[in-house]
């Protein structure tokens, strides 16, 4: 009878314990093969104006795990940045992602970020922090000098301060450098330097000072425009992690059948490593196949390539698997009525 109470009383002292430990990372889903359990994740990006009770609601009943916030990229991303930063100040939009967070979801936040690391304010008085254009001429406008080291740590230091703004994220941060291409500083140590050691060189400095107050951070190493290939001078600090966004690939043909990038991606992936490794791609991007114009175009997917599209990329590798889904509000919804992104299902 003793030996039936200690086990009853260690059960429930197990049972208890499990029960009551909070969310600590994000929620997966978990697929056992012939040799080992592989954990996948999905996530559709949406601009934050468009979240919507029913958007929440549609990603759950698809069991999809993550929900993004994307503030919208291009020339001006740090101000719609700060526009989605005073709406994560509001009650009406954090009752949203209570509401996201109540049924499970994970919630994350990527964005362009280099223009608000970097406060444009800063070039009057320090026009050293900030790129050296073509022309030899120190600007305002786009990214900032990564070989400068005060300029790093403000970014770095910014960074932090910027984490801890966003309502509920998961500890993995995606600050991505500015959205326009050949926009990196030119002057003489920076031109040393390829697009993808720039990007890795401040990515580092970034995690390195999240860690100090967020222990296991994990940041993006974003693969995208010119950082598409390996750095070759920086290698990654530990909490990098690659997401891959191959913006000009044929949206037409599946990649399974034609994918001249495949052994950059292998090249990626053997780099960075598999862990946390991520795609971010365009099926549902709306806003790209409307021209970033609204009103938007009818969104008509093509669910056998994105399916097809989506196992492909898990046997290269890939566990987090996520796609742009902007341009899919409300306005969307009345002229067109209910986006179909059922191919996204993990069901």
């Amino acid at each position: 009878m003793k030996t039936f109470l200690r086990l009853t009383t260690t059960l429930l002292v197990l049972f208890i314990f499990f029960s009551s430990c909070s969310k600590k990372g994000p929620q997966t889903n978990t697929t056992t093969t012939d040799s080992s359990a592989v954990t996948y994740e999905q996530s559709l990006l949406i601009h934050p104006e468009e979240l919507s009770i029913k958007w929440i609601d549609r990603m759950h009943a698809l069991g999809i795990n993550t929900i993004t916030m994307h503030p919208r990229g291009g020339r001006n991303a740090y101000k719609t940045l700060e526009e989605m930063l005073q709406m994560l100040e509001t009650e009406e939009f954090r009752a949203m992602l209570d509401h996201a967070d109540s049924l499970g979801l994970n919630i994350e936040y990527e964005f362009h970020a280099a223009s608000y690391l970097m406060p444009r304010d800063l070039y009057e008085s320090h026009p050293e922090y900030f790129r050296m254009n073509a022309d030899g001429q120190r600007e305002p406008l786009l990214n900032f000098c990564v070989s400068n080291e005060e300029a790093l740590d403000i970014v770095a230091k910014r960074a932090v301060e910027l984490a801890k703004k966003l309502y509920k994220s998961t500890h993995r941060y995606y600050f991505w450098m500015d959205d326009v291409k050949e926009s990196t500083c030119q002057c003489e140590k920076c031109a040393q330097l390829s697009e993808s050691d720039m990007t890795l060189l401040v990515m580092n400095r970034i995690i390195k000072e999240l860690r100090k107050e967020i222990p296991d951070a994990q940041l993006a190493y974003l693969a995208y425009h010119g950082a598409m290939p390996i750095p070759t001078q920086v290698t990654p600090e530990e909490g990098i992690f690659v997401e891959y966004a191959p913006i000009d690939r044929d949206l037409k043909c599946r990649l399974r059948e034609n994918n001249p990038d495949e052994e950059n991606i292998k090249a990626l992936l053997d780099f960075f490593g598999k862990k946390n490794a991520k795609v971010l791609e365009y099926w549902f991007d709306n806003s790209m196949m409307s021209n970033w114009t609204k009103p938007p175009k009818q969104f008509v997917p093509d669910n056998d390539l994105i399916r097809d599209d989506i196992d492909y990329y898990r046997q290269l590798g890939f566990s987090y698997i996520s796609s742009f889904a902007c341009f899919l509000g409300a306005d969307y919804e009345e002229l067109y009525g209910e986006p179909d992104v059922s191919a996204f299902s993990m069901k």
